[in-house]
């Protein structure tokens, strides 16, 4: 189903939320995802604000690999609510991220 990890998506929202001191990181950290991570998670955040639904999952895949033209951190980075897109995806997508968000704040 998803071509990137749970545990990196949750990565990424937390990086997101720290606003301007988390910009640069996350995006060197979306810069170096593979084209698969990438497209899978612009579905992902495009499924949580409401573009797709869960079940058209792979449909956004497919159009984020399409229609990619500008980098992918620069368009998520420009999304409003990023994080909270991504959070409501992987939700809406069942995915349940309790250990990985766990696991991330014991590390941070």
């Amino acid at each position: 189903m998803l071509s990137i990890s749970p545990r990196k998506v949750v990565h990424i929202v937390y990086l997101a939320r720290e606003g301007s001191v988390g910009d640069a990181e996350v995006h060197a950290f979306i810069d170096g995802l593979n084209d698969d991570e990438k497209s899978s998670l612009t579905a992902i955040a495009w499924v949580g604000r409401g573009a797709f639904e869960p079940e058209d999952y792979d449909e956004a895949v497919a159009t984020a690999e399409a229609e990619a033209t500008t980098p992918t951190a620069d368009y998520l980075l420009g999304m409003p609510h990023l994080a909270e897109n991504l959070e409501n995806g992987l939700e809406a997508l069942g995915i349940d991220v309790t250990a990985e968000e766990e696991d991330f704040l014991r590390q941070g």
